[in-house]
């Protein structure tokens, strides 16, 4: 369907299901000019001195300071975020493009090499043009200023086609970005996934970064790959913690529930299975249950509302027949919270013990409240279980022992490796993930690189 047709998309708030907000689709005639403002103001901005644009981009980001409480409520009537996280997602943004703009010379400086006398080598790191950032909805604020407050300092524009979920956080950035001293340079689109797809294969758009499903992933690289222009993917995760029998168990519970059930646990890197030494086991499912009854059901707009309801009902019928399999192989309900009532998408936090490794909890990706746990009799046994994946973002290691999680890091084939820690990005390391959880990186030196092309400078005097 052609987005001409359409009147205007409704943005629904998942707890009451009211109609937040009408926001209109793109026409073909402002996506074109758009895309146009895009490539002339790109061309401008990478006129400018990194320097000048760490500055521009420092006050732009002022608006979410100023509006701090305005956008962090659009973000919970939009997705059903508890408003005490969704202001923490406001601090965080601002926090990760501090460290974002404090790196932008470092990580955008010309690499001068040993040469011959005489010569002169160095490699240069050169914008890309205009990127189009297609970020997801579960953290509608950090996941685009992953790619576009690098793009920015890189001196790309962006073009920000944000979820049909949570349009208005692409207008937020849209309105923050206007005070640069180039106009146009960041652009919110409204679009549905299947034109957004089609946008890949214009020719004014030179790069492409997707958060989302791994389907969706596919589409996206091979529409990038038809017109031979790179692509960033963060896709699914399933991501393990492993409680070795030295762990701190009040801790890594306390940690690992939260890391699990945290926006619903609605996070790409969410702890989505957990292996427990058998020595452990049964002490860790008791700290486990004691910490999950402390979660409070219901309204998110309500600052003692500790769990929001899921942003998309289906959500809750993919929950169930994850139980439902994992207790026909065997898996027991440990514990499942109160379901509020109302409208509201709600699941409850539910933990499942004795899950075999095969079952839909252990293996497809959940993106919600679950917490399924397994036993295992040994160091060897949890790498094989946390291996015995699709998907490879992040898995942690619950442990005293430093050679231990050393270890986990050299073994477990996933991008990021925590030791008594979890479901955390740090600005300065790269966001990367191995296996289907995705392509490229962000974040760090390394997402600096994936948003510049290199030009080799090779001279003789």
């Amino acid at each position: 369907m052609a987005n001409d047709t359409l009147v205007a998309l409704h943005v629904v708030n998942p707890y009451n299901a009211e109609v937040v907000r009408e926001v209109p689709w793109e026409t073909s005639a402002d996506l074109d000019a758009k895309l146009d403002r895009a490539r002339a103001a790109q061309r401008r901005w990478s006129l400018l001195p990194v320097e000048r644009r760490v500055r521009e981009v420092a006050g732009a980001l002022g608006y979410f300071r100023a509006n701090r409480d305005q956008v962090a409520r659009d973000v919970t009537l939009q997705m059903g975020k508890p408003i005490v996280q969704a202001k923490r997602e406001v601090d965080t943004l601002l926090a990760r493009a501090e460290h974002l703009l404090a790196i932008a010379k470092y990580a955008l400086a010309p690499e001068v090499l040993p040469a011959p006398t005489g010569m002169s080598l160095r490699i240069e790191h050169h914008p890309l043009g205009v990127v189009l950032d297609i970020a997801a909805w579960n953290y509608p604020l950090l996941v685009p200023v992953n790619v576009l407050v690098p793009a920015l300092l890189a001196g790309n524009a962006v073009l920000l086609k944000h979820s049909p979920l949570t349009p208005l956080c692409g207008l937020h950035f849209e309105r923050a970005f206007a005070s640069l001293s180039v106009p146009d340079l960041v652009q919110n689109l409204v679009l549905e996934n299947e034109r957004a797809e089609r946008l890949i294969g214009d020719a004014r758009v030179d790069h492409v970064s997707f958060t989302g499903s791994v389907a969706t992933g596919r589409k996206v690289y091979a529409a990038a790959a038809r017109r031979l222009i790179d692509a960033n993917l963060e896709l699914g995760g399933k991501d393990p913690a492993y409680v070795a029998e030295d762990a701190d168990l009040d801790f890594a519970a306390v940690n690992i529930v939260d890391g699990a059930c945290y926006n619903a646990g609605q996070s790409c890197c969410a702890v989505e299975r957990v292996y427990v030494h058998e020595s452990v086991y049964a002490q860790f499912l008791e700290r486990a249950i004691s910490e999950l009854r402390q979660y409070r059901l219901g309204d998110p707009l309500d600052p003692k509302t500790s769990m929001g309801p899921m942003a998309l009902r289906e959500a809750v019928e993919r929950l169930e027949r994850q139980v439902e399999d994992a207790v026909r192989r065997g898996a027991k309900v440990l514990h499942r919270s109160k379901r509020p009532s109302g409208r509201g998408s709600f699941f409850e936090p539910t933990l499942l013990g004795g899950v075999p490794n095969d079952a839909l909890a252990m293996q497809e990706e959940s993106f919600g409240p679950i917490v399924p746990v397994a036993s295992v009799a040994s160091d060897d046994e949890a790498v094989a279980r946390m291996n015995d994946s699709r998907y490879g973002l992040t898995a942690s290691v619950w442990t005293r022992t430093a050679a231990r999680a050393e270890r986990f890091a050299r073994d477990v084939e996933v991008g990021t490796v925590y030791q008594n820690r979890c479901d955390y990005l740090d600005a300065a390391l790269p966001w990367t993930g191995w296996k289907e959880s995705g392509i490229g990186s962000t974040l760090s030196r390394y997402g600096f690189l994936g948003l510049t092309r290199r030009k080799s400078i090779h001279f003789r005097s």
